[in-house]
């Protein structure tokens, strides 16, 4: 017990510091299990068994349809009407935002939903004028809420059922989720989290990005970007751009370049740099005024570089924002390892990380999760990005590759899936294989297509800290915890306890992920039950919810950071709007439990 203890505590301490990616912890966390397995009770078959565990299986199967359903820009034909519907009105484009998010992430996994909606959302508020800022959050919360409307909403629910099946031979009260166990339930988070985000919520959300703001001070890029003209006898003349950023070896980069007429952006390597050229280049003062010295420049008398000048018409550029979500390559990698710039023809203007902004040294910085780059690029490179699962570009492609013609096809299945697993007529694992099966035999998702459809750091943390939970049960650590927790029944009602037990599951959720709260804390939670004579279900399902609702930080739910970036937000902003949001959803959630089923 002892031992999986400080294993349990290493894990904490490696997901909260991310020393390294969640899902290689994970991993390390299993082969650990089962090098221990003497002490810890894991034999070497249990410790993989998270890759063969139903519920590891149907998450992948659903990641899979949810792609399906992205690839035919079904999503995006909701966003278009949302579009339409909402106009330039603040409320409507907030009460769209949450519908259209909340209501398809009941039968999808939420964060694909979100990862499509980001770009449809951004320019939805571009277009009224109104900040990202104030709809990008409730974004993500409308999917939170919306993913506990199903059994299928997001992965935590079908994880959750799989340990409770599991749970059910100890604890005979115990049952599998069906299809619509807790939709009634979920209707009413649903509803009071629409409420408080159109009312309260609303309020308490920061316009961190002005909708009259220009992008380029948004990043505060204005002293980083100036004009400069080569001179006749300026080293540069002769060379390439490629040679000349070789040799100078400074941080500099080379954005544009216009000769009389003409304008040149990306790919620009490949440029000889002639006398009269007038170069836009990013630098910081000092870099500037050595390149000025040592290379023949000089300013371009009266100039400034605007937002209009970098996305000019006649160079067929655009300036556009890329989330950098967890399963990216990029993550861990340098913009210059990764040879950003040659692979897609773009240059990387500045990286917002939380509310930092760095604009300096971006080729040796290290990409981080949840980054947002800043990048000019013409409309084929942004095409590009777009269809890459590497990024999430915050802005609608002009001429978007999507198989329009399959949605009626592509709902057919997904609907199919839901309805057969709900009747009873085949079980979830089964109706979302045979769903992955029609997408491939009908087009939908083509064969060379299915594994870059998968979330795999997902799949890895699941099957990695699926050993964990049984080396939990098996040891006693669960009961024990359990016993500590049951302690407070004797100063608390049942249902005082499965509040209690409802904040401890969130509060772990923030530290950790919602998949690995609860896998860790459901066995408690039947122990703690057992001992408060509580219904134990009725405690499975606190940590169910509680797992799916961290609204508190921008890191404990995947939503949640793929809206940071592109809304501006500060940290502490996630706190401001989703702890008063997180302490209603407890009462309310720990009552409906009550009256639907019992404490």
């Amino acid at each position: 017990m002892a031992v999986v203890f400080a294993i349990a505590v290493a894990t904490f301490v490696m997901f909260a510091t991310e020393i390294f990616p969640p899902d290689i912890t994970a991993i390390i966390v299993m082969v650990v299990l089962i090098v221990l397995g003497p002490v810890t009770g894991i034999s070497p078959e249990e410790g993989i068994s998270g890759f063969s565990n139903e519920a590891t299986i149907t998450v992948l199967a659903m990641l899979v349809l949810s792609s399906g359903i992205s690839r035919t820009g079904a999503v995006q034909e909701l966003g278009e009407r949302m579009a339409s519907f909402a106009g330039t009105d603040e409320r409507k484009q907030l009460a769209a935002t949450l519908a259209f998010a909340g209501i398809p992430s009941g039968v999808l996994n939420n964060t694909p939903i979100v990862a499509m909606l980001v770009p449809v959302v951004s320019d939805l508020a571009n277009r009224g004028r109104t900040s990202p800022s104030k709809l990008l959050i409730p974004l993500s919360y409308a999917s939170m809420v919306g993913g506990m409307l199903t059994l299928i909403g997001t992965s935590t629910n079908l994880i959750a059922s799989s340990v409770t099946a599991r749970l059910a031979g100890e604890y005979p009260s115990l049952h599998r989720f069906s299809m619509f166990e807790f939709t009634k339930l979920g209707a009413v988070v649903f509803v009071v989290g629409t409420v408080y985000l159109m009312t309260v919520g609303r309020r308490l959300i920061p316009e961190r990005i002005s909708p009259e703001e220009d992008i380029l001070e948004d990043y505060e890029l204005t002293p980083y970007l100036t004009e400069v003209v080569v001179g006749t006898n300026s080293a540069l003349v002769g060379r390439t751009v490629e040679e000349t950023l070789a040799e100078i070896d400074l941080d500099v980069d080379v954005l544009q370049l216009v000769r009389e007429e003409a304008t040149f952006m990306e790919p620009l390597a490949g440029k000889t740099i002639r006398p009269g050229d007038v170069l836009i280049v990013r630098a910081d003062f000092s870099t500037l005024r050595e390149l000025m010295i040592t290379e023949g420049l000089s300013l371009v008398a009266f100039s400034q570089v605007t937002e209009e000048e970098l996305a000019a018409d006649q160079a067929g550029q655009n300036l556009v924002e890329l989330v950098v979500p967890s399963w990216s390559s990029l993550v861990t990698e340098t913009l210059e390892s990764s040879t950003f710039r040659e692979r897609y023809d773009a240059n990387v203007l500045a990286i917002r990380r939380g509310s930092e902004l760095l604009r300096e040294r971006m080729q040796q910085t290290q990409i981080r999760r949840g980054d947002t780059l800043l990048v000019q690029a013409t409309e084929d490179s942004i095409n590009r990005l777009a269809t890459s699962r590497d990024f999430v570009v915050a802005q609608v492609p002009s001429e978007p590759d999507y198989r329009r013609s399959k949605i009626p096809v592509a709902v057919v299945i997904v609907l199919g899936v839901v309805g057969l697993a709900a009747l009873g007529v085949f079980d979830i694992l089964t109706t979302a294989l045979a769903g992955v099966v029609a997408m491939i035999l009908t087009g939908i998702v083509k064969p060379n297509e299915l594994y870059d459809s998968v979330e795999w750091d997902v799949i890895f943390l699941l099957a990695g800290l699926i050993p964990l939970g049984i080396a939990f049960e098996r040891t006693g650590a669960a009961d024990l915890i359990g016993a500590l927790v049951a302690t407070s029944a004797e100063f608390l009602p049942v249902i005082g306890v499965l509040w209690l037990f409802y904040v401890i599951t969130t509060l772990v959720t923030a530290v950790v992920s919602n998949s690995a709260s609860v896998i860790l804390m459901l066995p408690v939670a039947v122990e703690t039950a057992s001992r408060v004579g509580g219904n134990a279900f009725a405690f499975v399902l606190a940590v169910t919810f509680a797992s799916s609702a961290d609204f508190m930080t921008p890191i404990g739910y995947q939503t949640n950071l793929l809206v940071y970036g592109p809304g501006g937000y500060k940290f502490t902003d996630y706190f401001r709007v989703g702890a008063p949001l997180q302490l209603i959803l407890s009462v309310v959630t720990v009552l409906g439990i009550a009256i639907f089923w019992g404490v």
